[in-house]
């Protein structure tokens, strides 16, 4: 999973990105930086322990989520003049999108004198990510009408379909409906989909609230729920501070301060669940001598297909899955009592892969 991290200037963005990686990227105020950061954290699991004391691997491995902080954004951002170059490219190359949207006061960090309103930011941000699809869709409409000019009759069936289809996605983006919540058949979609745009994936709204208002997240985070949540879009209120403060503390320590201040489950734990829940992703595993291992597929993906995600050879050569339910691994304590009490499987290609799977691919090329 990539997962882009945005937001207007001074909104924290950066001091989120540092407390989900453990990172420590430059939070200057006033950073030039041109680069994106790009952090890699691992996924929390408490399921890997009890599998490592079975299976005594030389090796444990966690899932990961890559985070990507988008630096500060071209001059115009937030101006409704819309997304482009390098930073547009940025953000399509992403699954998700994370606005993180500014909650907090600080006098030492400037507001350009508009106030606090973590409200109307998100709303310009999503106003900024339909500016920057209009503009793909209008291209695209002027290089078909371009085709048309010259195409063949069977060719220009084909145009005037699509035509037709990208008038009716610029018409919605118009009022104000994001590709998202568009209606399209299977083979619209597809259609679509080579264009990334931004409208059409999952998206978390973060509102980068203050210390002194963490009592007051539960609060905020449903106030924006109830404004954009739903139809792709989930919403958190994180203080990115406080979090980023306690991320760089020994696990220990960090989780012994966390209770003293009430401050709940770690903003890494947090966006993880979120990032899951946004990309509908789950979890199964791999185990043996060698290596547990946590992997992230999408739900409804069959064996070969999670097999794939291991090695492309596999899914090329699938044979079938040999399958144990987490709870059954934990409860028999080995692959020899499983089998003994009936709850190894033997699973062919069209087994839909569940949460928690423990798997070993038997595969042959």
């Amino acid at each position: 999973m990539d997962i882009a991290i945005v937001g207007l200037p001074r909104s924290g963005k950066t001091t989120i990105f540092n407390a989900v990686t453990r990172g420590a990227a430059q939070v200057a105020a006033f950073s030039s930086q041109t680069k994106p950061n790009i952090g890699v954290a691992k996924v929390p699991d408490d399921r890997l322990q009890p599998l490592v004391e079975i299976f005594e691997p030389a090796k444990i491995t966690h899932a990961e989520v890559t985070y990507v902080d988008i630096p500060a954004a071209p001059e115009g951002l937030g101006q409704s003049k819309g997304i482009s170059g390098e930073y547009l490219n940025q953000l399509q190359r992403s699954d998700a999108l994370v606005i993180v949207a500014r909650a907090f006061d600080d006098p030492s960090v400037p507001d350009e004198g508009n106030g606090v309103d973590a409200v109307r930011d998100i709303e310009t941000m999503l106003y900024e990510l339909t500016f920057a699809d209009l503009g793909i869709i209008e291209r695209r409409l002027e290089r078909i009408r371009d085709n048309l000019k010259s195409a063949k009759t069977t060719e220009r069936d084909r145009l005037t379909r699509e035509q037709a289809l990208f008038g009716r996605l610029k018409d919605g983006l118009e009022e104000g409906v994001s590709l998202r919540r568009q209606s399209l058949t299977p083979d619209e979609a597809r259609q679509v989909e080579g264009f990334q745009f931004l409208t059409n994936k999952p998206v978390i709204v973060v509102a980068n609230v203050g210390e002194d208002d963490i009592d007051k997240a539960d609060d905020i985070e449903a106030e924006l729920n109830s404004k954009f949540g739903g139809d792709g879009v989930l919403t958190a209120a994180l203080s990115g501070k406080l979090e980023m403060e306690l991320s760089q503390m020994d696990p220990e320590d960090e989780k012994e301060f966390r209770e003293s201040l009430d401050a709940g489950e770690s903003g890494l734990d947090r966006m993880m669940s979120l990032s899951y829940q946004a990309l509908d992703q789950l979890t199964f595993f791999t185990c043996g001598p060698t290596e547990v291992r946590a992997w992230t597929v999408t739900k409804g993906v069959t064996a070969p297909q999670a097999a794939g995600k291991i090695h492309s050879d596999m899914e090329r050569g699938f044979i079938r899955a040999e399958v144990v339910g987490y709870d059954d691994m934990i409860q028999t304590g080995s692959m020899a009592e499983a089998r003994k009490q009936g709850v190894f499987r033997q699973e062919g290609k069209s087994y839909v892969v569940t949460e928690a799977d423990v798997v070993l691919i038997l595969f042959n090329v």
